[in-house]
C-alpha cells in the first residue's frame, strides 16, 4: 500500500512525522508525495494557536475528499488530536483513526489494527483540565529516532533533545498538550547525532520547547552547553545550532561555549514575548525588563558578531498603549537581526483566556504592523553592514531560471531566516556546487536576503 504524509506545525512535530514515516517503511509500505496515489493519508497536526488549528481542520477536510477516490484510510495524529480528541471524533467521522500524543507508544499497533481489521479503538482516557494532572508524554524509543526518515534534504536535520514544557506561561497551551518537560538521555542523543552524521548530515538543529531546560529533570541542572560541546566532537558535523532558548536559562557557560566553539552557530533564538514588566508578569514569564536588557548586553559583549533572534506577542490581555509603545521602543533600541511577532491568540483552558481586557483584533493587527514595519528597516540596516564581508555559504539550491545559486550562511536557520543568492556566472559554469560549502563575498542587500559572489 502507498502512504502519503502531511506534517503541519513546528520542527518538533516534523521529527514525529519522520519517525512515523520510518515505521511505515520498516513494514514495507511505499511512501508517496502525491495524494492521488495514496492508499493511506497521514496528517500530523498542530493545535497551538487559532491559525494552526484552522489550517489543520482545513487540511483534514481537504484530504478527506481523497476517500472518494483511491484513499482507503485517513489517519490524523498530533497536538490537535491530543487537545480536542472528543470533539474531533464527533465532528469529523471522515477520519478513520485518531492518534493522540499519549498513544505514541502504541502508535503502530493502532495503525495495524485499523489496516488489518478495520477496527478503530476510541480512547476512554480521563479528560484532563489541570497541568498538574498531565503526565509526561511517551517519547519514541531511541531505535525509532535512528530509523526516522529525514525529510529536510541532504544537509541538515533536526535533533530533538526533550519533549513537553514546564514553564507554564499563561498564554500557552503546550503544557496542556505535551505535558511537562522531559529530557532525552544524553547517550541517546549523541548516538542519534552520530547516525545522522554517518548518513551525510552536515548541520544539526537542536530543538525542544525550551532547550535551556535540557537535563534539569534528569541531571539536576541544565546540561545544554555540555551537550552542544559533545555533539561538536562528532566527525562530519560542520554546523550546530540550537533554537528556543528562554532568557532565564541562558547561562554564562552556554554563552561561552557559543563564543568559543567554531562549530556552534553564534546565534541565539530567545523568545522574549514582551519587555513591559507588567505584561511579563501577567504572562508568568520568569524574567523582567532589567534582566532581559542585561542579558542582551552580556551576549553582545562576549560575542560581538552574534546573531540575535526573538519572538514577541502583541495584544496580550490588558496591554495598554503605553506598554505597547514600550515594546516598540525596545525593538528600535535592541535592533534584533531576526524578529517574529505573533498576535495574541486566546487559547481555551489557559489562564490568559480568562483575563479581562481582551484586546480587539484590529488593535492587535495595527500593533503587529507597526513592529514589523520597524523591524524591516532594522533588518536592512543590519544586513547592509555585511556588504563586502566574506562568509562560508552552504549552497542548497539553484533558481528555476538557473541564474542564481541559493544558499545559507551559518547565521541563517533553514525555512525561517533569509538566504544568500549567488550569481551563476561564467566562472561557476559546469561546477557542481549544490550541497557544497563555498566562500562568498556579500555585494548587495535585497530586503531580508543577501546577494553574493564566490571568491
Amino acid at each position: 500500500m502507498n502512504v502519503g504524509f502531511i506534517s503541519l506545525g513546528c520542527s518538533k512535530n516534523l521529527i514525529d512525522t519522520e519517525i512515523t514515516i520510518g515505521k511505515f517503511k520498516e513494514h514495507n509500505y511505499k511512501i508517496v508525495n502525491d495524494e492521488e496515489k495514496a492508499d493511506i493519508l497521514v496528517i500530523n497536526t498542530c493545535g497551538f494557536i487559532d491559525s494552526a488549528k484552522e489550517e489543520a481542520i482545513n487540511t483534514i477536510l481537504e484530504m478527506a475528499e481523497y476517500k472518494n477516490r483511491r484513499c482507503k484510510y485517513l489517519i490524523v495524529i498530533g497536538c490537535l488530536v491530543q487537545r480536542y480528541y472528543d470533539e474531533l471524533v464527533k465532528l469529523l467521522p471522515e477520519v478513520d483513526l485518531w492518534i493522540k500524543l499519549d498513544e505514541y507508544d502504541i502508535l503502530w499497533e493502532k495503525i495495524e489494527d485499523l489496516v488489518k481489521r478495520d477496527i478503530v479503538e476510541k480512547s476512554k482516557t480521563k479528560k484532563i483540565t489541570k497541568i498538574s494532572e498531565i503526565p509526561p508524554m511517551p517519547m519514541f524509543s531511541q531505535e525509532e529516532y535512528l530509523d526516522r526518515t529525514i525529510t529536510t534534504g541532504e544537509n541538515y536535520a533536526y535533533l530533538k533533545i526533550g519533549e513537553g514544557c514546564s514553564n507554564r506561561c499563561t498564554y500557552c497551551a503546550i503544557p496542556y498538550i505535551r505535558g511537562p518537560f522531559v529530557s532525552r538521555k544524553k547517550e541517546d542523543i549523541i548516538e542519534e547525532a552520530k547516525d545522522l552524521a554517518k548518513n551525510g548530515i552536515k548541520e544539526l538543529i537542536v530543538i525542544a520547547q525550551d532547550t535551556t531546560k535540557y537535563g534539569v529533570d534528569i541531571y539536576g541542572k541544565s546540561k545544554l552547553a555540555n551537550l552542544l560541546d559533545d555533539i561538536s566532537k562528532i566527525d562530519g558535523i560542520k554546523w550546530i545550532r540550537f533554537l528556543y532558548s528562554y532568557p532565564e536559562g541562558i547561562t554564562d557557560e552556554l554563552i561561552d561555549v557559543v563564543a568559543t566553539n567554531p562549530k556552534i552557530a553564534k546565534y541565539f533564538d530567545i523568545p522574549l514575548q514582551h519587555i513591559s514588566d507588567n505584561v511579563l508578569k501577567r504572562m508568568n514569564r520568569k524574567t523582567n525588563k532589567k534582566q532581559i536588557n542585561e542579558l542582551i548586553s552580556k551576549i553582545k559583549s562576549k560575542i560581538p558578531d552574534v546573531t540575535l533572534r526573538t519572538s514577541l506577542i502583541v495584544g496580550f490581555p490588558g496591554e495598554t498603549n503605553e506598554e505597547f509603545n514600550e515594546l516598540l521602543d525596545f525593538v528600535k533600541i535592541a535592533k534584533f537581526d531576526k524578529l517574529g511577532v505573533f498576535k495574541y491568540s486566546k487559547e481555551e483552558g489557559t489562564p490568559a483566556a480568562r483575563l479581562p481586557w481582551q484586546i480587539h483584533g484590529n488593535t492587535k493587527t495595527s500593533r503587529y504592523n507597526k513592529i514589523m514595519k520597524e523591524q524591516q528597516k532594522i533588518s536592512e540596516e543590519n544586513l547592509e553592514k555585511k556588504i563586502a564581508k566574506v562568509y562560508e555559504v552552504l549552497i542548497e539550491n539553484i533558481s528555476f531560471d538557473g541564474k542564481y545559486y541559493i544558499g545559507r550562511t551559518i547565521e541563517n536557520v533553514p525555512d525561517i531566516d533569509g538566504l544568500i543568492y549567488i550569481k551563476n556566472d561564467d566562472k561557476l559554469k559546469d561546477k557542481e556546487l549544490i550541497n557544497k560549502f563555498v566562500n562568498c563575498k556579500v555585494i548587495k542587500v535585497n530586503s531580508y536576503d543577501l546577494i553574493g559572489e564566490v571568491i
